[in-house]
């Protein structure tokens, strides 16, 4: 009986986020340039220091190393990264750059989490 109640618990409990870091919401427009295709146009969804997920129109294989360019407010992005994760026509980006090349994504997300966390406050 105690093990059954035990189980039940554990179903109950709310699911954790296991991402290394916090998304936060970005629209911007993205290029995505896979190997052997022609560019790729979407728009981001979100962000994080590690990855970034868009909507595309055109599939991409996921496994693939792609390079990413897009605008952030400190400005112009050019990053590789790994096709990850694909739901119908949102894929989701996991950076490979060096950390110093990855420097303005980690300050937009610093500048994201400080104005989404005010915009959620009551």
């Amino acid at each position: 009986m105690e093990l059954r109640r035990q189980f039940a618990s554990d179903y109950t409990k709310p699911a954790v986020d296991l991402r290394r870091h916090p998304r936060y919401k970005l629209e911007v427009e993205i290029c995505v340039y896979p190997r052997n295709a022609e560019v790729v146009r979407g728009h981001t969804v979100d962000i994080s220091e590690s990855g970034i997920s868009a909507m595309l129109r055109v599939e991409v294989p996921v496994g693939e190393v792609v390079r990413l360019e897009f605008r952030l407010p400190s400005g112009n992005v050019d990053v590789h990264a790994t096709l990850r994760q694909r739901n119908a026509f949102r894929y989701g980006f996991q950076f490979v750059d060096s950390s110093s090349s990855l420097e303005p994504i980690a300050q937009t997300c610093r500048q994201l989490a400080v104005e989404q966390a005010v915009s959620v406050e009551p």
